[in-house]
């Protein structure tokens, strides 16, 4: 499967919403990745259930949403039927993950989960089988624009041998510091969703942006 490329609209430019996402989309971008925040569990609040709609109707592309949320629980109904396609919800504030993941697929919504740079992929063992996607950070969430933290690249390697371990078919998603210099790096260890936002949106022409990233990643697929 060739790599997916998914550009963050926390990068966007929002007074020109739809035009970006258009933008993107027309550059052969494969999903629009949603970043929402409570204020709580990351230190930023972003966007909710309005927005994700608003973003609906502007594409056919689906829709990548990252809740960085204390409650998740509470807001998947609500996320589902604004036009998310996926949704993913974070390891470190759901002691029943089990419940939510089921929950999420019951609303007929693509599920994952997603672990911060200090959690262990070994919190996901017991639920890999039931998973579309993991997502890895490589930057410690709430902010678009940080640096990428080297050693994702093993941390990505590690959720890969636990996925063939318990034999799922999840794919592995990456999400932050992500532009031409990292890209092939962690395509090389297994990622298979590229999130990146300010090496596509931060930039002056994000068509092009869109298009050197997913050159740098097919670069290395097929090295």
């Amino acid at each position: 499967m060739s790599v997916r490329i998914a550009p963050s609209i926390l990068s966007a430019d929002f007074t020109r919403l739809g035009e970006e996402v258009r933008i993107v989309e027309n550059a052969g971008a494969d999903l629009i990745h949603l970043d929402v925040m409570d204020g709580h569990f990351v230190p930023n609040l972003t966007m909710g259930p309005a927005v994700v709609a608003a973003v609906r109707k502007v594409t056919s592309l689906p829709l990548d949403v990252h809740l960085m949320i204390t409650d998740p629980d509470r807001y998947l109904e609500a996320f589902v039927q604004a036009g998310a396609s996926m949704i993913s919800v974070h390891v470190e504030v759901l002691p029943h993950l089990h419940r939510t993941i089921g929950a999420i697929h019951e609303l007929g919504c693509r599920a994952g989960v997603a672990i911060n740079p200090a959690t262990s992929p070994i919190f996901l063992e017991e639920v890999g089988a039931d998973l579309d996607h993991v997502l890895v950070m490589s930057v410690n969430p709430g902010f678009g624009g940080q640096s990428f933290i080297a050693r994702s690249e093993s941390k990505v390697r590690a959720v890969r041998g636990l996925l063939e371990r318990t034999r799922s078919r999840a794919l592995i998603e990456i999400d932050g510091g992500i532009d031409v210099h990292t890209a092939g790096r962690v395509v090389a260890a297994g990622v298979d969703i590229l999130v990146a936002g300010a090496a596509v949106f931060g930039q002056p022409d994000p068509a092009a942006a869109l298009r050197a990233l997913r050159a740098a990643a097919i670069a290395q697929q097929t090295a």
